[in-house]
Protein backbone atom coordinates (compact mmCIF):
# COMPACT_ATOMS: atom_id res chain seq x y z
CA UNK A 1 0.00 0.00 0.00
CA UNK A 2 1.15 3.25 -1.07
CA UNK A 3 1.59 5.91 1.47
CA UNK A 4 1.58 9.81 1.57
CA UNK A 5 5.39 9.77 0.38
CA UNK A 6 4.42 7.92 -3.05
CA UNK A 7 1.53 9.95 -3.67
CA UNK A 8 3.35 13.46 -3.14
CA UNK A 9 6.64 12.04 -5.22
CA UNK A 10 3.95 11.04 -7.64
CA UNK A 11 2.19 13.75 -7.74
CA UNK A 12 5.82 15.87 -7.71
CA UNK A 13 7.29 14.22 -10.88
CA UNK A 14 3.90 14.02 -13.06
CA UNK A 15 3.35 18.01 -12.24
CA UNK A 16 6.59 19.31 -12.74
CA UNK A 17 8.19 20.00 -9.05
CA UNK A 18 10.80 17.52 -9.00
CA UNK A 19 12.29 15.11 -11.18
CA UNK A 20 15.33 11.86 -11.12
CA UNK A 21 18.63 13.65 -12.61
CA UNK A 22 19.45 12.38 -15.92
CA UNK A 23 16.68 10.17 -16.07
CA UNK A 24 17.09 8.96 -19.45
CA UNK A 25 20.48 7.42 -18.59
CA UNK A 26 18.85 5.72 -15.79
CA UNK A 27 19.32 8.38 -12.69
CA UNK A 28 21.68 7.87 -9.67
CA UNK A 29 20.54 8.18 -6.52
CA UNK A 30 21.20 11.58 -4.48
CA UNK A 31 20.65 13.56 -7.34
CA UNK A 32 17.59 14.96 -8.18
CA UNK A 33 16.19 17.98 -10.94
CA UNK A 34 13.90 20.56 -9.92
CA UNK A 35 11.28 20.76 -12.48
CA UNK A 36 9.47 24.55 -14.07
CA UNK A 37 7.31 24.73 -10.52
CA UNK A 38 9.56 22.63 -8.23
CA UNK A 39 12.54 25.51 -9.22
CA UNK A 40 10.20 28.52 -8.87
CA UNK A 41 8.63 27.22 -5.18
CA UNK A 42 12.55 26.81 -4.23
CA UNK A 43 13.42 30.39 -5.42
CA UNK A 44 10.56 31.12 -3.44
CA UNK A 45 11.47 29.82 -0.32
CA UNK A 46 15.15 30.95 -0.75
CA UNK A 47 13.96 34.84 -1.03
CA UNK A 48 11.31 34.42 2.13
CA UNK A 49 14.72 33.05 3.76
CA UNK A 50 16.29 35.84 2.55
CA UNK A 51 13.45 38.28 4.17
CA UNK A 52 14.60 37.50 7.79
CA UNK A 53 18.05 36.89 7.49
CA UNK A 54 19.17 39.80 4.89
CA UNK A 55 16.26 42.05 5.20
CA UNK A 56 15.44 41.91 8.83
CA UNK A 57 18.50 40.88 10.56
CA UNK A 58 20.82 42.83 8.45
CA UNK A 59 23.15 40.20 7.37
CA UNK A 60 24.62 40.81 4.22
CA UNK A 61 24.82 37.42 2.07
CA UNK A 62 28.30 36.49 -0.01
CA UNK A 63 28.56 33.78 -2.54
CA UNK A 64 31.84 31.57 -2.36
CA UNK A 65 33.39 29.24 -4.90
CA UNK A 66 32.07 25.75 -4.40
CA UNK A 67 35.43 23.77 -4.55
CA UNK A 68 37.62 24.93 -1.87
CA UNK A 69 41.40 24.35 -1.95
CA UNK A 70 42.75 21.22 0.78
CA UNK A 71 43.94 23.72 3.61
CA UNK A 72 40.28 25.03 4.23
CA UNK A 73 39.32 22.00 4.80
CA UNK A 74 42.49 20.62 6.61
CA UNK A 75 41.89 23.16 8.74
CA UNK A 76 37.97 22.56 9.40
CA UNK A 77 38.66 19.50 10.38
CA UNK A 78 36.48 18.06 7.16
CA UNK A 79 39.36 15.91 5.64
CA UNK A 80 40.53 14.26 8.57
CA UNK A 81 36.93 13.79 10.19
CA UNK A 82 33.89 14.17 8.21
CA UNK A 83 33.34 10.60 7.49
CA UNK A 84 30.54 8.12 7.92
CA UNK A 85 30.81 4.53 9.22
CA UNK A 86 29.73 2.11 6.50
CA UNK A 87 29.89 -1.44 5.49
CA UNK A 88 29.32 -4.21 3.06
CA UNK A 89 26.90 -7.30 2.52
CA UNK A 90 29.30 -9.76 1.74
CA UNK A 91 26.88 -11.30 -0.11
CA UNK A 92 25.66 -8.74 -2.88
CA UNK A 93 28.06 -6.66 -2.10
CA UNK A 94 25.57 -3.45 -1.51
CA UNK A 95 27.45 -0.66 0.92
CA UNK A 96 25.33 0.77 3.72
CA UNK A 97 25.92 3.09 6.71
CA UNK A 98 26.02 0.86 9.67
CA UNK A 99 24.81 3.29 11.98
CA UNK A 100 21.69 3.20 9.76
CA UNK A 101 21.51 -0.49 9.75
CA UNK A 102 21.95 -0.46 13.12
CA UNK A 103 19.02 2.06 14.20
CA UNK A 104 17.09 -0.16 11.98
CA UNK A 105 17.32 -3.00 14.48
CA UNK A 106 16.29 -0.81 17.42
CA UNK A 107 19.32 0.55 18.73
CA UNK A 108 18.74 3.67 19.43
CA UNK A 109 21.44 6.84 19.00
CA UNK A 110 23.92 4.28 16.83
CA UNK A 111 26.16 7.09 15.38
CA UNK A 112 27.76 7.34 18.68
CA UNK A 113 29.05 3.90 18.43
CA UNK A 114 32.11 2.49 17.95
CA UNK A 115 32.98 0.74 14.29
CA UNK A 116 33.43 -2.56 16.40
CA UNK A 117 30.06 -2.20 18.50
CA UNK A 118 28.17 -1.60 14.78
CA UNK A 119 29.79 -4.32 13.41
CA UNK A 120 28.31 -6.39 16.23
CA UNK A 121 24.42 -4.64 15.96
CA UNK A 122 24.59 -5.43 11.93
CA UNK A 123 25.85 -8.42 12.31
CA UNK A 124 21.63 -10.19 12.62
CA UNK A 125 20.24 -7.72 10.55
CA UNK A 126 19.13 -8.41 7.27
CA UNK A 127 20.69 -6.74 3.41
CA UNK A 128 17.89 -4.27 2.49
CA UNK A 129 18.90 -5.09 -0.86
CA UNK A 130 19.46 -9.00 -0.75
CA UNK A 131 17.24 -10.06 2.10
CA UNK A 132 20.09 -11.91 3.70
CA UNK A 133 21.60 -11.77 7.06
CA UNK A 134 24.68 -9.77 7.07
CA UNK A 135 26.73 -12.05 9.44
CA UNK A 136 30.33 -10.71 10.09
CA UNK A 137 31.13 -7.77 8.08
CA UNK A 138 33.75 -4.94 9.20
CA UNK A 139 32.63 -1.29 9.84
CA UNK A 140 35.30 1.23 8.21
CA UNK A 141 35.18 5.39 7.85
CA UNK A 142 34.16 6.31 4.38
CA UNK A 143 34.92 10.56 3.65
CA UNK A 144 32.14 11.86 2.43
CA UNK A 145 33.77 14.84 0.37
CA UNK A 146 34.14 15.06 -3.33
CA UNK A 147 37.67 15.10 -3.90
CA UNK A 148 38.99 16.95 -6.93
CA UNK A 149 42.03 18.70 -8.56
CA UNK A 150 42.67 22.37 -9.09
CA UNK A 151 44.45 22.75 -12.69
CA UNK A 152 45.42 20.45 -15.41
CA UNK A 153 48.54 18.34 -14.23
CA UNK A 154 48.30 20.05 -10.95
CA UNK A 155 48.90 17.94 -8.00
CA UNK A 156 46.92 21.00 -5.55
CA UNK A 157 43.92 18.75 -4.54
CA UNK A 158 40.71 20.43 -3.71
CA UNK A 159 37.27 19.58 -2.70
CA UNK A 160 33.73 20.10 -3.19
CA UNK A 161 32.28 22.33 -0.32
CA UNK A 162 30.59 19.99 1.84
CA UNK A 163 28.99 23.20 3.31
CA UNK A 164 28.42 26.24 3.00
CA UNK A 165 29.97 27.99 5.73
CA UNK A 166 33.77 27.76 5.55
CA UNK A 167 33.60 30.36 3.63
CA UNK A 168 32.23 32.97 5.98
CA UNK A 169 35.01 31.64 7.98
CA UNK A 170 38.26 32.13 5.31
CA UNK A 171 36.72 35.71 4.79
CA UNK A 172 36.16 36.71 8.41
CA UNK A 173 38.65 39.36 8.15
CA UNK A 174 37.41 40.98 5.56
CA UNK A 175 33.47 40.83 6.67
CA UNK A 176 35.02 42.44 9.69
CA UNK A 177 36.15 45.66 8.55
CA UNK A 178 32.81 45.26 6.11
CA UNK A 179 31.06 45.83 9.17
CA UNK A 180 33.16 48.38 10.45
CA UNK A 181 34.95 46.06 13.22
CA UNK A 182 31.91 45.94 15.36
CA UNK A 183 30.18 42.99 17.03
CA UNK A 184 27.74 41.79 16.99
CA UNK A 185 27.38 40.90 12.95
CA UNK A 186 26.76 38.12 10.75
CA UNK A 187 26.81 36.82 6.87
CA UNK A 188 24.79 34.43 5.29
CA UNK A 189 24.94 31.81 2.12
CA UNK A 190 22.44 30.16 0.18
CA UNK A 191 24.53 27.88 -2.27
CA UNK A 192 25.42 24.25 -3.67
CA UNK A 193 26.91 21.65 -1.25
CA UNK A 194 28.18 18.19 -1.76
CA UNK A 195 28.34 14.88 0.41
CA UNK A 196 29.50 11.47 -1.25
CA UNK A 197 26.50 10.02 0.98
CA UNK A 198 27.00 6.12 0.50
CA UNK A 199 23.47 4.79 -0.09
CA UNK A 200 20.61 7.32 -0.14
CA UNK A 201 17.49 5.85 -0.15
CA UNK A 202 15.43 8.35 1.21
CA UNK A 203 14.58 11.13 -2.00
CA UNK A 204 14.76 14.42 -1.26
CA UNK A 205 15.70 13.57 2.36
CA UNK A 206 19.02 12.83 1.84
CA UNK A 207 21.07 14.44 -1.37
CA UNK A 208 24.27 14.35 -2.50
CA UNK A 209 24.22 17.75 -4.37
CA UNK A 210 21.67 19.56 -1.67
CA UNK A 211 20.99 23.47 -1.38
CA UNK A 212 22.23 24.97 2.19
CA UNK A 213 21.04 28.23 3.38
CA UNK A 214 23.14 29.41 6.45
CA UNK A 215 23.95 32.20 8.89
CA UNK A 216 27.24 32.73 10.35
CA UNK A 217 26.70 35.40 13.11
CA UNK A 218 29.73 36.63 14.75
CA UNK A 219 29.35 37.39 18.90
CA UNK A 220 31.26 38.73 21.63
CA UNK A 221 32.16 35.59 23.58
CA UNK A 222 31.20 37.86 26.85
CA UNK A 223 28.23 39.08 25.64
CA UNK A 224 25.34 36.56 23.85
CA UNK A 225 21.97 38.75 25.10
CA UNK A 226 20.15 39.01 21.90
CA UNK A 227 19.96 42.69 20.89
CA UNK A 228 16.40 41.94 19.67
CA UNK A 229 15.57 38.88 21.83
CA UNK A 230 12.38 41.10 23.00
CA UNK A 231 10.95 40.45 19.53
CA UNK A 232 10.79 36.48 20.61
CA UNK A 233 10.95 36.54 24.39
CA UNK A 234 7.27 35.43 24.68
CA UNK A 235 7.73 33.22 21.72
CA UNK A 236 6.38 29.52 22.23
CA UNK A 237 7.79 26.42 20.78
CA UNK A 238 7.97 22.42 21.43
CA UNK A 239 11.34 21.62 22.51
CA UNK A 240 12.52 18.21 23.33
CA UNK A 241 15.36 18.87 25.39
CA UNK A 242 18.03 16.30 27.01
CA UNK A 243 15.84 15.44 30.15
CA UNK A 244 12.74 14.76 27.67
CA UNK A 245 15.30 12.75 25.98
CA UNK A 246 16.98 10.89 28.47
CA UNK A 247 13.38 10.01 29.89
CA UNK A 248 11.43 9.28 27.39
CA UNK A 249 8.55 12.07 27.81
CA UNK A 250 7.31 14.38 24.89
CA UNK A 251 8.59 17.52 23.60
CA UNK A 252 7.49 20.24 26.55
CA UNK A 253 6.46 23.91 24.83
CA UNK A 254 8.37 26.71 26.43
CA UNK A 255 8.62 30.35 26.18
CA UNK A 256 11.98 31.65 24.75
CA UNK A 257 12.24 33.86 28.14
CA UNK A 258 11.34 30.59 30.23
CA UNK A 259 13.58 28.36 28.17
CA UNK A 260 16.83 30.60 28.88
CA UNK A 261 16.12 31.39 32.49
CA UNK A 262 16.16 27.64 33.05
CA UNK A 263 18.75 26.90 31.47
CA UNK A 264 17.45 24.53 28.58
CA UNK A 265 18.74 27.02 26.24
CA UNK A 266 22.01 28.36 26.64
CA UNK A 267 21.65 31.59 25.80
CA UNK A 268 19.48 33.85 24.23
CA UNK A 269 20.50 33.54 20.40
CA UNK A 270 20.26 30.46 20.51
CA UNK A 271 16.85 30.64 21.52
CA UNK A 272 16.29 34.02 19.44
CA UNK A 273 16.85 31.93 15.99
CA UNK A 274 15.21 28.68 17.12
CA UNK A 275 11.73 30.68 17.77
CA UNK A 276 12.82 32.85 13.54
CA UNK A 277 13.27 29.22 12.85
CA UNK A 278 9.99 28.56 14.07
CA UNK A 279 8.36 31.32 12.52
CA UNK A 280 9.99 30.81 8.86
CA UNK A 281 8.96 27.18 8.88
CA UNK A 282 5.24 27.83 9.67
CA UNK A 283 5.34 30.53 6.96
CA UNK A 284 6.94 28.26 4.66
CA UNK A 285 3.78 26.00 5.22
CA UNK A 286 5.20 23.58 7.98
CA UNK A 287 2.65 22.38 10.62
CA UNK A 288 3.51 23.55 13.55
CA UNK A 289 1.73 20.43 15.19
CA UNK A 290 4.51 17.88 13.39
CA UNK A 291 6.93 20.35 14.28
CA UNK A 292 9.62 19.97 17.51
CA UNK A 293 13.18 21.14 18.55
CA UNK A 294 15.28 18.33 19.32
CA UNK A 295 18.39 19.02 21.89
CA UNK A 296 21.55 17.35 21.03
CA UNK A 297 22.64 15.11 23.83
CA UNK A 298 25.94 15.17 25.54
CA UNK A 299 27.52 12.54 24.00
CA UNK A 300 26.40 13.72 20.34
CA UNK A 301 27.15 16.94 20.66
CA UNK A 302 30.65 18.40 19.09
CA UNK A 303 32.80 18.75 21.77
CA UNK A 304 33.37 22.45 20.84
CA UNK A 305 29.65 23.43 20.92
CA UNK A 306 28.03 25.07 23.69
CA UNK A 307 24.49 24.11 22.55
CA UNK A 308 23.18 22.61 19.53
CA UNK A 309 19.48 22.02 18.65
CA UNK A 310 17.48 20.52 15.17
CA UNK A 311 14.18 21.84 13.78
CA UNK A 312 12.83 18.51 12.72
CA UNK A 313 9.80 18.09 10.90
CA UNK A 314 7.46 15.19 11.16
CA UNK A 315 7.00 12.85 7.55
CA UNK A 316 4.98 10.14 7.33
CA UNK A 317 7.41 7.66 6.20
CA UNK A 318 10.56 9.23 7.75
CA UNK A 319 9.62 9.69 10.81
CA UNK A 320 11.49 13.10 11.99
CA UNK A 321 13.49 14.63 9.79
CA UNK A 322 16.22 16.71 11.08
CA UNK A 323 15.66 20.18 8.50
CA UNK A 324 17.78 22.95 10.66
CA UNK A 325 20.88 23.13 13.23
CA UNK A 326 20.81 25.85 15.12
CA UNK A 327 24.71 25.82 17.52
CA UNK A 328 26.57 27.60 19.26
CA UNK A 329 29.99 26.59 17.89
CA UNK A 330 32.27 28.87 20.18
CA UNK A 331 35.18 30.23 18.62
CA UNK A 332 36.61 26.78 17.10
CA UNK A 333 36.30 27.44 13.35
CA UNK A 334 38.02 30.82 13.43
CA UNK A 335 40.35 29.47 16.17
CA UNK A 336 41.19 26.38 13.57
CA UNK A 337 41.09 28.82 10.63
CA UNK A 338 43.62 31.05 12.68
CA UNK A 339 46.03 28.13 13.11
CA UNK A 340 46.45 27.09 9.61
CA UNK A 341 46.04 30.62 8.13
CA UNK A 342 48.10 32.32 10.47
CA UNK A 343 45.24 35.20 9.97
CA UNK A 344 44.84 36.41 13.86
CA UNK A 345 40.71 36.17 12.88
CA UNK A 346 40.04 38.82 15.96
CA UNK A 347 38.10 41.93 16.42
CA UNK A 348 39.46 44.82 18.26
CA UNK A 349 37.14 45.86 20.82
CA UNK A 350 37.67 48.86 22.39
CA UNK A 351 37.08 49.83 25.52
CA UNK A 352 34.55 52.58 26.91
CA UNK A 353 37.46 54.26 28.29
CA UNK A 354 41.43 53.82 28.09
CA UNK A 355 42.92 52.09 30.65
CA UNK A 356 46.33 52.27 32.16
CA UNK A 357 48.35 48.46 32.62
CA UNK A 358 51.71 47.72 33.69
CA UNK A 359 53.46 45.46 31.33
CA UNK A 360 56.45 43.79 31.17
CA UNK A 361 58.40 44.52 28.19
CA UNK A 362 61.71 42.51 26.27
CA UNK A 363 64.15 44.13 24.94
CA UNK A 364 66.54 42.20 22.74
CA UNK A 365 70.72 42.46 23.02
CA UNK A 366 71.52 43.32 19.59
CA UNK A 367 74.99 43.03 20.75
CA UNK A 368 74.64 38.90 21.40
CA UNK A 369 71.63 38.70 19.27
CA UNK A 370 72.84 39.35 16.32
CA UNK A 371 76.33 37.36 15.97
CA UNK A 372 73.98 34.40 17.44
CA UNK A 373 71.17 34.16 14.63
CA UNK A 374 72.83 36.81 12.10
CA UNK A 375 69.99 37.24 9.40
CA UNK A 376 66.93 36.27 11.70
CA UNK A 377 68.04 38.59 14.35
CA UNK A 378 66.01 41.61 13.57
CA UNK A 379 62.86 39.30 13.02
CA UNK A 380 63.75 37.94 16.11
CA UNK A 381 64.28 40.87 18.19
CA UNK A 382 60.55 42.42 16.81
CA UNK A 383 58.85 38.92 17.93
CA UNK A 384 60.57 39.32 21.19
CA UNK A 385 59.11 42.88 22.17
CA UNK A 386 55.68 40.45 21.32
CA UNK A 387 56.34 37.95 23.67
CA UNK A 388 55.80 37.37 26.98
CA UNK A 389 58.82 36.00 29.11
CA UNK A 390 58.51 32.87 30.64
CA UNK A 391 61.16 31.25 33.51
CA UNK A 392 63.68 30.45 31.56
CA UNK A 393 63.32 32.81 28.44
CA UNK A 394 61.00 33.48 25.63
CA UNK A 395 59.46 31.54 22.48
CA UNK A 396 59.14 33.15 19.42
CA UNK A 397 58.08 32.16 16.16
CA UNK A 398 60.19 34.11 12.98
CA UNK A 399 58.83 32.53 9.44
CA UNK A 400 57.08 29.42 10.68
CA UNK A 401 59.65 27.97 12.87
CA UNK A 402 59.98 28.65 16.34
CA UNK A 403 62.92 29.67 18.64
CA UNK A 404 63.52 29.55 22.16
CA UNK A 405 65.72 32.87 23.27
CA UNK A 406 67.79 31.83 26.60
CA UNK A 407 67.06 34.78 28.98
CA UNK A 408 70.73 35.86 28.84
CA UNK A 409 70.10 37.44 25.67
CA UNK A 410 67.39 40.38 26.37
CA UNK A 411 66.12 42.07 29.11
CA UNK A 412 62.87 42.90 30.79
CA UNK A 413 61.78 46.46 31.56
CA UNK A 414 58.29 47.36 33.12
CA UNK A 415 56.08 49.92 31.26
CA UNK A 416 53.14 51.34 31.65
CA UNK A 417 51.01 51.45 28.49
CA UNK A 418 47.84 53.11 27.77
CA UNK A 419 45.24 50.27 26.50
CA UNK A 420 42.33 51.29 24.30
CA UNK A 421 40.75 48.26 23.42
CA UNK A 422 41.44 44.08 23.37
CA UNK A 423 41.54 41.73 20.79
CA UNK A 424 38.74 39.31 20.86
CA UNK A 425 38.21 36.11 18.50
CA UNK A 426 34.29 35.91 18.65
CA UNK A 427 32.21 33.29 19.01
CA UNK A 428 29.69 32.06 16.16
CA UNK A 429 26.07 31.36 16.09
CA UNK A 430 25.28 28.82 13.35
CA UNK A 431 21.60 28.47 11.76
CA UNK A 432 21.66 25.78 8.79
CA UNK A 433 19.06 25.34 6.57
CA UNK A 434 18.34 22.35 4.28
CA UNK A 435 16.33 23.88 1.75
CA UNK A 436 15.63 20.71 -0.60
CA UNK A 437 14.08 19.05 3.12
CA UNK A 438 12.31 21.92 3.84
CA UNK A 439 11.00 22.01 0.41
CA UNK A 440 9.78 18.18 0.79
CA UNK A 441 8.45 19.01 3.91
CA UNK A 442 6.35 21.31 2.47
CA UNK A 443 5.24 19.17 -0.03
CA UNK A 444 3.86 16.53 2.33
CA UNK A 445 2.13 18.84 5.16
CA UNK A 446 0.10 20.44 2.17
CA UNK A 447 -0.78 17.54 0.59
CA UNK A 448 -4.43 16.69 0.58
CA UNK A 449 -7.12 14.57 -0.91
CA UNK A 450 -10.92 14.38 -0.40
CA UNK A 451 -13.96 13.33 -2.29
CA UNK A 452 -15.92 16.51 -4.39
CA UNK A 453 -19.29 15.27 -6.17
CA UNK A 454 -18.26 12.10 -6.48
CA UNK A 455 -14.65 12.85 -7.53
CA UNK A 456 -11.34 12.54 -5.62
CA UNK A 457 -9.56 16.39 -5.64
CA UNK A 458 -6.14 16.39 -4.84
CA UNK A 459 -4.76 19.49 -3.82
CA UNK A 460 -1.47 21.19 -2.50
CA UNK A 461 -2.69 23.44 -0.19
CA UNK A 462 0.61 26.09 -0.21
CA UNK A 463 0.86 29.09 1.26
CA UNK A 464 0.14 31.79 -0.87
CA UNK A 465 3.98 32.77 -0.35
CA UNK A 466 5.04 30.02 -1.65
CA UNK A 467 3.18 28.76 -4.41
CA UNK A 468 4.76 28.34 -8.18
CA UNK A 469 1.72 29.64 -9.78
CA UNK A 470 0.06 32.35 -7.75
CA UNK A 471 -3.31 33.10 -9.86
CA UNK A 472 -4.64 30.92 -12.55
CA UNK A 473 -6.74 33.59 -15.07
CA UNK A 474 -9.54 31.33 -17.15
CA UNK A 475 -12.13 32.48 -19.93
CA UNK A 476 -14.98 30.30 -19.22
CA UNK A 477 -15.93 30.19 -22.84
CA UNK A 478 -13.09 30.99 -25.98
CA UNK A 479 -15.41 33.41 -27.35
CA UNK A 480 -17.60 36.22 -27.73
CA UNK A 481 -14.29 38.38 -26.40
CA UNK A 482 -13.87 36.61 -22.99
CA UNK A 483 -10.30 34.80 -23.72
CA UNK A 484 -9.13 38.43 -24.95
CA UNK A 485 -10.38 39.81 -21.83
CA UNK A 486 -8.76 37.19 -19.92
CA UNK A 487 -5.73 37.72 -21.14
CA UNK A 488 -5.53 40.98 -20.84
CA UNK A 489 -5.84 40.56 -16.78
CA UNK A 490 -3.03 37.92 -17.01
CA UNK A 491 -0.28 40.32 -18.98
CA UNK A 492 -2.10 42.99 -16.47
CA UNK A 493 -1.24 40.85 -13.34
CA UNK A 494 2.05 39.34 -14.77
CA UNK A 495 3.52 42.98 -15.39
CA UNK A 496 2.79 43.82 -11.68
CA UNK A 497 5.09 40.91 -10.50
CA UNK A 498 2.26 38.39 -9.87
CA UNK A 499 3.19 35.15 -11.78
CA UNK A 500 -0.44 34.04 -13.25
CA UNK A 501 -0.89 30.96 -15.69
CA UNK A 502 -3.86 31.64 -18.48
CA UNK A 503 -5.75 28.55 -19.43
CA UNK A 504 -8.37 27.76 -21.90
CA UNK A 505 -8.22 24.15 -22.15
CA UNK A 506 -10.91 21.81 -21.22
CA UNK A 507 -14.09 22.16 -18.87
CA UNK A 508 -13.66 24.81 -16.18
CA UNK A 509 -14.06 22.27 -13.44
CA UNK A 510 -10.98 20.73 -15.18
CA UNK A 511 -9.14 23.42 -15.04
CA UNK A 512 -9.65 24.31 -11.33
CA UNK A 513 -8.62 20.56 -10.78
CA UNK A 514 -5.72 21.21 -12.34
CA UNK A 515 -4.70 24.28 -10.79
CA UNK A 516 -5.77 22.78 -7.25
CA UNK A 517 -3.17 19.85 -7.91
CA UNK A 518 -0.02 22.43 -8.26
CA UNK A 519 -1.66 24.28 -5.29
CA UNK A 520 -2.71 27.20 -7.35
CA UNK A 521 -3.83 29.44 -4.33
CA UNK A 522 -6.51 31.81 -6.68
CA UNK A 523 -8.49 31.50 -9.76
CA UNK A 524 -9.47 34.07 -11.85
CA UNK A 525 -12.93 33.24 -14.01
CA UNK A 526 -13.82 35.68 -16.54
CA UNK A 527 -17.52 34.96 -17.92
CA UNK A 528 -20.16 36.88 -19.70
CA UNK A 529 -21.20 39.20 -16.37
CA UNK A 530 -17.58 40.28 -16.70
CA UNK A 531 -18.89 42.18 -20.14
CA UNK A 532 -22.21 43.17 -18.76
CA UNK A 533 -20.73 44.52 -15.69
CA UNK A 534 -16.90 44.60 -15.47
CA UNK A 535 -16.14 42.11 -12.79
CA UNK A 536 -14.96 38.48 -12.32
CA UNK A 537 -15.36 36.05 -10.26
CA UNK A 538 -12.13 35.37 -7.84
CA UNK A 539 -11.86 31.50 -6.13
CA UNK A 540 -10.23 30.65 -3.25
CA UNK A 541 -8.55 27.00 -3.96
CA UNK A 542 -9.01 26.06 -0.17
CA UNK A 543 -12.75 26.73 0.42
CA UNK A 544 -13.67 26.56 -3.26
CA UNK A 545 -15.82 30.00 -2.40
CA UNK A 546 -15.82 32.53 -4.45
CA UNK A 547 -16.21 36.23 -4.79
CA UNK A 548 -17.06 39.09 -7.24
CA UNK A 549 -14.60 41.87 -8.13
CA UNK A 550 -14.17 44.56 -10.35
CA UNK A 551 -11.42 44.11 -12.89
CA UNK A 552 -9.92 46.89 -11.46
CA UNK A 553 -9.57 46.04 -8.34
CA UNK A 554 -7.90 42.28 -9.20
CA UNK A 555 -4.52 43.30 -9.11
CA UNK A 556 -4.49 45.19 -5.71
CA UNK A 557 -6.72 42.32 -4.13
CA UNK A 558 -4.45 39.75 -5.37
CA UNK A 559 -1.02 41.26 -4.34
CA UNK A 560 -2.25 41.60 -0.77
CA UNK A 561 -3.91 37.56 -0.45
CA UNK A 562 -0.51 36.74 -2.03
CA UNK A 563 1.94 39.03 0.60
CA UNK A 564 -0.88 37.35 3.28
CA UNK A 565 -2.30 41.15 4.41
CA UNK A 566 -5.55 40.05 3.94
CA UNK A 567 -7.35 36.69 3.55
CA UNK A 568 -9.89 35.82 1.42
CA UNK A 569 -11.97 35.04 4.60
CA UNK A 570 -11.73 39.01 4.29
CA UNK A 571 -13.21 39.36 1.10
CA UNK A 572 -16.22 37.13 1.80
CA UNK A 573 -17.09 39.71 4.59
CA UNK A 574 -16.64 42.99 2.75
Amino acid sequence: MSDIYDKVIELAKRRGFVWPSAEVYGAVAGFIDYGPLGAMMKRRIEAIWRHYYVIREGYYEIECPTVGTESIYVASGHVKGFADKMCQCPHCNEYFRADHLAEACGIHNAGILSKEDLAKAVAPARCPACDEVFGSVEVFDFNLMFQTTIGPGSQRRGYLRPETAQGMFTDFSRLSRFYRMKLPFGAVQIGKSYRNEISPRQGMIRLREFTQAEAEIFVHPEEKRHPNFSRYADYTVDLWGIEQQQKDLPAITKTMREAVDEGIIANEYIAYYLALTHELLVTIGIDPARMRFRQHLPDERAHYAIDCWDAEVLSDRFGWVETVGIADRTDYDLRAHSKESGDSMTVFVPFAEARKEKRLRIVADMGTLGPKYRGKAKKIADALAEAAPGPDGADVVVDGETYHIPGDLYTVSEEEVEVRGVEVRPHVIEPSYGIDRMIYGVLEHAYGEEMVEGEERRVLHFAPCVAPVQVAVFPLVNKDGLDATAREIALDLQDGGILADYDDNGAIGRRYRRQDEIGTPFAVTIDYETKEKGTVTLRDRDSMEQVRLPIADVHATLMSLVSGHTRFADLKQA
